[in-house]
C-alpha cells in the first residue's frame, strides 16, 4: 500500500512538472496592448464634430472661447470645466449646448485623455 501511494505521488509530481513546462511565455504574461489617448488621434475628431460649430473663431451662440487647437482644448480642460460640461446630466449645463448628451463611450475617451496626461500626439 505504501508503495502505491509513493508511486501515485511521484506520478502526480511528474504530471505537474510536465504541465508547467508546457506553458509558453505568451500564456504567462499579459500582452494586452496599452492604448494612450491623445488629442490628435482620439480627441480632435470629437471636438471638431461636436463643439466647433459654436466654439469657432470668433465663437458664436454665446460660446466663451474657441476650441480649434490643442492648446485651446487643453486650456478648456485645465481651467474652463470642459470635462464637467461634457459629463453633466444637467441639460442646462451640458455641452454640447441643448444636448443631446454625447455617448458615454465618447465622454470616456475625453476623460481618458485627461487621465493619460492631455497628450497632443
Amino acid at each position: 500500500m505504501k508503495i502505491n501511494i509513493l508511486k501515485f505521488l511521484i506520478f502526480c509530481a511528474i504530471l505537474f512538472n510536465i504541465s508547467c513546462e508546457n506553458d509558453s511565455e505568451k500564456d504567462l504574461i499579459d500582452i494586452t496592448p496599452v492604448t494612450v489617448v491623445t488629442y490628435d488621434n482620439n480627441v480632435k475628431s470629437i471636438i471638431d464634430s461636436n463643439c466647433t460649430s459654436c466654439h469657432t473663431d470668433p465663437p458664436i451662440n454665446f460660446a466663451p472661447m474657441p476650441l480649434l487647437t490643442f492648446d485651446q482644448v487643453k486650456e478648456a480642460v485645465d481651467n474652463r470645466g470642459l470635462l464637467d460640461r461634457v459629463s453633466s446630466e444637467d441639460i442646462s449645463f451640458l455641452m454640447p449646448s441643448g444636448g443631446p448628451r454625447l455617448p458615454q463611450a465618447t465622454i470616456d475617451i475625453i476623460l481618458q485623455w485627461n487621465t493619460d496626461g492631455l497628450l497632443e500626439q
